[in-house]
C-alpha cells in the first residue's frame, strides 16, 4: 500500500479513544454529507480533537478517508454475522431460506444506505475504494451462497452453486442501484422497502428453484 495511505494505529487508551471518535465522526460526515463534504477541517470539528491528533495517525487526508471506509464497512460486518447463525436458518423450506437469506443481505445494505451511498458512487473514480468494496461484497456474496446451497438438493440448474452465485449478483447489483440513487430511480414509481424486500426474494426464489434444469 502507498505509504500516504497508511494509518498508524493509537496505541494508548486516551488515544484509542480520539481515534474512535474521528472515525465515527468520518462516518456520519460521509453520511451526511458525502464525500464531497469529508475534509480534515470537519472531522477534527466534528470529533472535537485537534487536526495534530489525526496527522499523529496518517499523513493524508486519503488515508484518513480509508480508515473511516472501513470502519464503516466494519459495522456492515457485523450484520453479515447472520449468516453464520445455525438457529437462524435451521428448519426453514427452500423457499423460505431463499428469501429470508435475500432479506437479510438486502436490509444489511438498507440499514447502512447513507454511508454506502457516498462510497458507492466514489468507487467508480477511486481505484482502492473499488478494490475493497469488491473484497466486502464477495464476503457477502460467500455468507449469502453458504446459506441458499443449504436448499442445494432443490436448486433446479445443472450448478447449484453458479446459480447460487448468479442470483447474489441480481441481488447485490440491484440493491446497490437502489442505496445510490434512491427508491425510484428504476421503476415509474418508487417501491418501498418492504415491497422491493420482498419481490427481490421472490426473483430469486423463482430463478432457483423453479429454472430449468440443464
Amino acid at each position: 500500500m502507498d505509504a500516504d495511505l497508511e494509518v498508524r494505529p493509537p496505541k494508548q487508551q486516551r488515544s484509542r479513544r480520539a481515534w474512535s471518535r474521528v472515525l465515527d465522526a468520518g462516518v456520519a460526515i460521509l453520511e451526511d454529507g458525502g464525500y464531497e463534504a469529508f475534509t480534515i477541517a470537519a472531522v477534527c470539528e466534528r470529533a472535537h480533537v485537534a487536526p495534530t491528533a489525526l496527522y499523529a495517525r496518517t499523513t493524508s487526508k486519503d488515508g484518513l478517508f480509508l480508515a473511516v471506509y472501513d470502519h464503516g464497512v466494519d459495522r456492515l460486518r457485523a450484520g453479515q454475522e447472520v449468516f453464520a447463525d445455525e438457529q437462524r436458518w435451521t428448519g426453514l423450506a427452500p423457499a423460505d431460506l431463499v428469501r429470508a437469506a435475500v432479506a437479510e443481505t438486502v436490509r444489511i445494505s438498507l440499514r447502512h444506505e447513507r454511508f454506502l451511498r457516498a462510497v458507492v458512487l466514489l468507487s467508480a473514480s477511486h481505484a482502492e475504494v473499488r478494490r475493497r468494496g469488491s473484497r466486502h461484497s464477495q464476503e457477502l456474496g460467500e455468507g449469502f451462497a453458504a446459506v441458499v446451497l443449504r436448499a442445494r438438493e432443490a436448486i433446479r440448474h445443472a450448478d447449484p452453486e453458479a446459480a447460487v452465485r448468479a442470483a447474489f449478483g441480481t441481488v447485490f447489483a440491484t440493491s446497490m442501484i437502489r442505496v445510490a440513487y434512491g427508491p425510484g430511480f428504476a421503476t415509474p414509481a418508487p417501491v418501498d422497502d418492504d415491497a422491493f424486500v420482498a419481490d427481490l426474494g421472490e426473483t430469486a426464489v423463482r430463478y432457483l428453484l423453479a429454472g430449468p434444469v440443464g
